[in-house]
């Protein structure tokens, strides 16, 4: 079998991990109970050899993991808002024995909620709006001074990694933002210790690196850099035409752009490609804050999950 790469994102107060077939998030409630929800990945989405083309494979994975990651989220945030009776409700579903990825609570959100729906496309229009529209049209601006070429395309792209660093700057000052990448920091260190066959047990967690390679903000970076070469050969159309190819190519992009961060974590044992991943390792530093315990609980508990669901082993925890 091949290898598999584990990941996850972290949530409001938890860490969703996904595995070969399931997705599982554990949450931290108000009461202080780790609530789980698993459920089963839709392996119908991976049937069709297309699907895991390169480039192609990309797009698939990022856009599943966007619809996860934003039902999770809003999972999360319904534990955080549910009473201690609920949350007692939630935990007694969880010890039912129930069948190979079965839900354990009644607390999620349907794939085709109207708000996990309007959540996507607002944070999807958000992005593009800021990172990618709002640069072009400050370049337009700045067209008298620069002209076209690739100047003007070298600072859209310049403009473009100063919102992303200004953005990931700004939004970590905020207290339970602060939190939320305390878990990331906690789901890299969960997956760094499995990837190194250390046990899943929080002393072994705890020593264990919070950056990571395959990280996405090391993704949106890449994103960020690629950009400006991806633009440059579109070149300088009519403003309607450049303003659709903003749009229309962030896919391009960002499946160019995963197919590189895999390459370079499958090849991080070479110099240059530490050299060239630096960068990406280091912004992280935004993203990531280092977890307590109570956190990597949650990181661990996620990731068991779906391990289980996997049948895949680990070492055995140290008493």
């Amino acid at each position: 079998m091949a290898k598999f790469n584990y990941g996850g994102q972290a949530v409001i107060e938890g860490v969703m991990m996904r595995g070969r077939r399931s997705a599982a998030v554990a949450v931290r409630a108000p009461d202080g109970a780790v609530v789980v929800h698993e459920e089963m990945l839709n392996s119908g989405l991976y049937r069709r050899p297309i699907t895991r083309w390169p480039f192609v494979r990309g797009v698939v994975l990022l856009w599943e993991m966007l619809v996860l990651g934003t039902r999770m989220m809003m999972f999360a945030a319904n534990i955080a808002q549910s009473d201690p009776d609920d949350i007692k409700a939630m935990k007694e579903a969880e010890r039912q024995p129930s069948s190979a990825g079965a839900a354990t609570d009644t607390a999620v959100v349907s794939a085709m909620d109207p708000r996990l729906l309007l959540t996507l496309l607002f944070s999807l229009a958000f992005a593009i709006g800021l990172f990618f529209l709002l640069p072009l049209g400050a370049v337009g601006l700045l067209h008298g001074w620069i002209g076209d070429g690739w100047l003007s395309l070298t600072i859209e792209g310049l403009i473009r990694l100063g919102l992303l660093i200004g953005y990931l700057a700004l939004i970590g000052r905020i207290p339970d933002i602060q939190r939320v990448f305390e878990y990331h920091g906690a789901e890299h260190k969960a997956i760094n210790a499995l990837e190194a066959g250390q046990p899943l047990d929080v002393a072994h967690v705890r020593a264990a690196s919070r950056v990571h390679t395959r990280c996405g903000t090391g993704f949106l970076l890449i994103v960020v850099v690629l950009s400006i070469i991806v633009f440059a050969l579109v070149g300088n159309p009519p403003v309607a035409l450049r303003i659709l190819s903003r749009i229309l190519l962030v896919p391009v992009i960002a499946a160019i752009a995963y197919e590189l961060m895999r390459l370079g974590a499958a090849n991080y044992r070479y110099r240059v490609v530490r050299w060239l991943m630096a960068p990406s390792l280091a912004l992280q530093g935004l993203t990531t804050r280092e977890p307590d315990d109570g956190q990597m609980v949650c990181a661990i508990t996620a990731l068991e999950r779906v391990l289980r669901e996997d049948g895949v082993s680990v070492p055995e925890r140290v008493v």
